[in-house]
Order: structure tokens, then sequence, then C-alpha cells
């Protein structure tokens, strides 16, 4: 079976995480979220692969290769100008001539997509949208079906008082081919904002399907640091690594060669990348620390995000959401306060963005 990860957007929300590498690549417990992705579709049988690209595009390329190391044949569309959702998927109907299941790369799920597969098979659909249940609703853009199923409306992140739904539009998808007759060639286009309306309105056989498992859309700063939680509390079938208990109730993620000094204090549910070092007398909490980053001695990090190979010199303090982007280097006794973000800019200074 074929299948698409979308994996072409610019990931702005995760900003300052995503200045040097595409959101798919963004680590999720020390390996890259879309290489969850791709084992997700591996295990459902979904072994011939295409993922489009754009921003950073030979990051992913040059990671995942032809795929034959994840079991599975991986094919890449480049596109230079962003195409939109449908868009993307239009450029790639040369590959996708068979029923195909379509992933946001930015999605972390353990959902079973043969049985997504399955479903729209019985229901004789041109599309399905897997639907999860949400609480929040404001976030998420809801779908509304009737009793079998059949979609016949949609509301982006209505009020809680106005919610006529409360299952979302995960962004998996599965198509016939046949779904091409409805995006035209060699422009920008939208399933959310263009096709969809249109297939309701054509009263087309789409659908949705609520499924079980577990799906996160990691497209911010709060999601990426609340899916790391998930992995590490054991909630994410195939994101769920070998961890040490914290101090605190929690877990902790060793990466290979992580050196920890004297009187490290780890609370919570923390995630250490490779080659990471910590100094004596450090104290880190709910925070995810990137490969070969440096945590100087007596420096105090809670519910922070630390890119890699970046340097915090001793006696730092990171207060709760601040994120520091990959190859910064904080002075000694730095202060980032609640919700700041610090990046380089194009000269290399060091820019703090305060939340």
């Amino acid at each position: 079976m074929k299948g698409m990860i979308m994996a072409a957007g610019v990931g702005s929300r995760l900003m300052p995480l995503t200045s040097d590498i595409p959101k798919p690549m963004v680590p999720m417990v020390n390996r890259p979220l879309m290489e969850n992705t791709v084992h997700l579709l591996y295990e459902h049988g979904f072994h011939d692969l295409i993922a489009n690209l754009h921003y950073h595009a030979s990051v992913i390329s040059d990671y995942f290769g032809d795929g034959s190391g994840y079991g599975v044949r991986m094919e890449f569309s480049l596109e230079e100008e962003l195409m939109g959702t449908a868009g993307g998927v239009k450029r790639c109907e040369w590959f996708l001539d068979e029923s195909f299941v379509v992933v946001s790369g930015d999605a972390l799920t353990d959902i079973n997509l043969r049985a997504l597969m399955d479903a729209h098979k019985k229901n004789g659909a041109l599309a399905t949208i897997a639907l999860k249940e949400v609480d929040e609703v404001e976030q998420f853009g809801v779908v509304v079906t009737d009793a079998e199923g059949r979609i016949k409306r949609f509301q982006e992140k209505p009020r809680a008082e106005e919610a006529l739904s409360h299952t979302a539009n995960t962004g998996i998808y599965v198509f016939e081919p046949e779904i091409f007759r409805y995006i035209p060639a060699d422009q920008f286009y939208d399933f959310g904002k263009q096709v969809f309306p249109a297939l309701v309105k054509m009263g087309a056989p789409f659908y949705g399907v609520e499924v079980d498992g577990y799906w996160c859309d990691v497209g911010s700063l709060e999601t990426y640091r609340q899916a790391h939680i998930d992995c590490l509390q054991g909630n994410v079938r195939l994101c769920n690594p070998k961890t040490i208990p914290g101090k605190r109730e929690g877990n902790v993620l060793l990466g290979s060669g992580v050196q920890i000094g004297n009187n490290v204090d780890l609370r919570g549910y923390v995630a250490l990348g490779p080659g990471v070092v910590l100094e004596d007398d450090v104290s880190i909490e709910d925070s995810v620390i990137w490969e070969r980053a440096l945590i100087g001695k007596g420096s105090r990090l809670s519910n922070s995000v630390v890119g890699s190979h970046t340097v915090i010199k001793e006696e730092s303090r990171l207060d709760a959401g601040a994120v520091i982007a990959s190859y910064c280097t904080l002075e000694p006794s730095s202060h980032i306060p609640a919700d700041a973000r610090v990046f380089r800019s194009v000269e290399g200074d060091l820019q703090v963005e305060h939340g």
C-alpha cells in the first residue's frame, strides 16, 4: 500500500527550534518526529511512501534516503514554492495511483492506519478523515458527521458553547485516486478550505472515522513539550523509550554518551539528547535538551527546551516555557524569563523574544 507524509511546512509556530531544521525533523524522545510516522506506516503495511519537501528539504531526504533502512521504498517531491495541502498531494499524482493514506508530518500518533483504510473501503468512500475526540475544541477544526459517518459540516476552532462536535480533524486522510479530479494542477490548493467543502456540497461519499489510540498535533511549543511528557509516560505505543526514574514523579530519558556531574537534580519528565553534558549542581525539571548541549554548573531549568550544540554557562536560569535555539551560547548567570525565546540573528547575535 502507498502513503504520503506531508513534510513541506516551515514550522513557524515551533520557532526558534525550527531555525535550522524542518518541523518533521525536530527530536521526539531523541529521534526525528517523522521517523515515528515512517515506523507507523510500515507497521500497518504502507511500504511505498512519498513525502513532499520544501523548507530545509535536504535534511529530510538525506536522513531517510531511499527508505530501505526502515523497510520501505521512499520518494520525495520537492516544492520550490509551497503548493498547499491539496496542491502538494496533486503533485504526487504520478505516484499515488491506488487507495492511499496521507499523514501530517507534524503528527505524533500510534493510530491503526490499516483499520482506517479498511473502514474507508467498507464505506465505499472517495475520501475519509481520521477523527479524534478532543476536549478543547477551540484549538482544532472539528467535523460534523451524520449517523452513518458521512461528513456534513466543518467548524474551524469554534467556541466551546458553539461547537457542534468534539471530533477533530487529525490531518490523517485516506483517498481514492479519483480525488485528483477535484484538485487543479500547478496551483496552491487546500484540502480544508477548498477540496473538503466542495466534496460536502456535491454530496460525495466523504466520511469521518473516529479512531482510538494516541494523536497529538505537534504544532506549537506547548504541544511539543506535552508530547514528550506523553511519550515518557508510556502513552505512545511506538514512541516508548527506556527511561530511568526522576527524583520526583516522572521519568528521565538519557541519550547515548550523556555526562552527568555531581549533585545533579533531574525532576519530572526530562529528555536528554545524545552527548548532553550536565555539570555539577544542575537542576532540570520537565524539560527537553537536544543533542550535545552543555548545561553549566549550578544552572536551573524548568519546563524549558534547549536546542542542540547550545552552551548555557554556569549559574544560569531558564524559567518555565523558555526556549533556546540550537547553536546559542548564554553567558554566566543569564536569566531567561518565562516563555521567552532565544535565537541567533542573521548577524549571529543572540536575540530574546519575550513571551
